[in-house]
């Protein structure tokens, strides 16, 4: 009886609202991996800084932060509310927010009609996978 407690507890830990909806992983071919849960967009005050690969990140160039995919991976995120879509390069890790599963650059989100609302429900594919991935 004291099972029941701690397997309902891991169950809901498991729990997400973003998902995986594609066949294989991060490294997947082309259009195999998909994501769907929410978008944002990087915030002014990161501009010039570092970014997690090593570059800087740049407003005005078309880049992202997703917490798993390689570095150089090039997904296209669409804003599943107007069907907008923008290709991008992820250069970073993020976003730490649950249920957040990319952070687009200021450019990105400008041709997504994201800014005003901030955060948006997003479908992420893969692209490109990146150089080397494993």
């Amino acid at each position: 009886m004291r099972l029941v407690p701690l397997l309902v507890l891991a169950l809901l830990a498991s729990c997400n609202s973003s998902r995986n909806v594609g066949h294989g992983g991060p490294a997947a071919p082309r259009g195999a991996y998909t994501q769907k849960g929410l978008g944002s967009y990087y915030a002014n005050k990161f501009a010039g800084r570092a970014t997690a690969s090593g570059s800087t990140y740049r407003p005005g160039e078309m880049t992202a932060a997703h917490n798993t995919l390689p570095f150089g991976t090039v997904i296209r995120v669409t804003n599943t509310r107007n069907g907008r879509s923008v290709d991008v390069t992820v250069t970073d890790r993020g976003p730490h927010t649950k249920g957040y599963i990319v952070d687009v650059s200021r450019r990105a989100a400008v041709q997504l009609d994201i800014i005003e609302a901030g955060v948006v429900p997003v479908l992420v594919t893969v692209i490109k996978p990146a150089d080397g991935s494993r």
